[in-house]
């Protein structure tokens, strides 16, 4: 659940920041954010995630955590490194069709 929900805050980013760009920086007084950044927020966001997922599974082994924090961070790491090797796929995927085209 908490995976899923931080999918849909990636998305709706995602959605808020091409709405800005095809408005253009004129039209709002600012830049659009590079999509080098947003990638690179979204991997930094993913690697918290599998470090919470570490830590939690860590003081759980020391008895310091409770059984439903450590599998709701479990799931969410599932969820966030499927989504990863999802967009992994495309993005190699995509490369692959590039290479295919005819000059």
């Amino acid at each position: 659940m908490a995976g899923e929900l931080e999918a849909i805050r990636a998305y709706a980013a995602a959605s808020r920041a091409a709405q800005t760009a095809a408005a253009g920086p004129q039209d709002q007084g600012v830049a659009a954010p590079d999509f080098a950044q947003m990638v690179g927020a979204a991997m930094d966001r993913a690697a918290e995630t599998l470090r919470t997922s570490e830590a939690m599974s860590a003081q759980a082994a020391l008895g310091q955590a409770d059984l439903v924090d450590v599998v709701t961070a479990v799931a969410a790491a599932e969820v966030t490194l499927e989504t990863v090797i999802a967009v992994r796929d495309e993005v190699v995927r995509a490369y692959q069709d590039i290479l295919r085209m005819p000059i």
